[in-house]
C-alpha cells in the first residue's frame, strides 16, 4: 500500500491512498495526519481529501477496530471526501464509520474530484 501526502493547501490535506492497505502502513498515515492538525492554526478545521487510487481494500493482518485516531483528533476535523470507485463506496463509508462519527464524511466518484473539493471548502 502506498498513502502519501500530496497536498497541503490551507487547512486542506489532500492525501492518496493505493493498493492493499495494512494496518502498519495505515498506522502511519494517521500518523502523519495526526502531525499535521497538531501543527494547523486555523482558521476553521482541517478538512481532508483521500483520493483512492487502485484500491484493493484491507489486509487482514490485524484487528481494524482501533479507533484512537477517530478519539483524540475528530474535534479538529470539519469534512471528510473520499474519493475512488464505486465498488468501494460502502465498504470504505463503513470503516471510516459515516454516521457514527461527527465528522462530515462524503463519498465521490472518480469523475466527481471537483465536486469533491467543491463539497470540502
Amino acid at each position: 500500500m502506498s498513502a502519501e501526502i500530496v497536498n497541503i493547501s490551507g487547512g486542506m490535506l489532500t492525501v492518496k491512498i493505493s493498493g492493499l492497505v495494512t494496518y502498519p502502513e495505515f498506522a502511519v498515515g494517521q500518523q502523519a495526519i495526526a502531525d499535521f492538525i497538531r501543527q494547523y492554526r486555523g482558521p476553521g478545521k482541517v478538512r481532508i481529501l483521500a483520493i483512492l487510487e487502485d484500491f484493493r481494500g484491507w489486509a487482514q493482518d490485524r484487528d481494524w477496530e482501533d479507533t484512537w485516531f477517530v478519539d483524540e483528533y475528530d474535534p479538529f476535523i470539519e469534512r471528510i471526501a473520499i474519493v475512488g470507485d464505486k465498488r468501494w463506496e460502502e465498504h470504505v463509508l463503513f470503516f471510516t464509520l459515516k454516521g457514527v462519527r461527527k465528522t462530515d464524511i462524503e463519498y465521490f466518484q472518480p469523475a466527481d474530484l471537483d465536486k469533491a473539493r467543491a463539497w470540502l471548502a
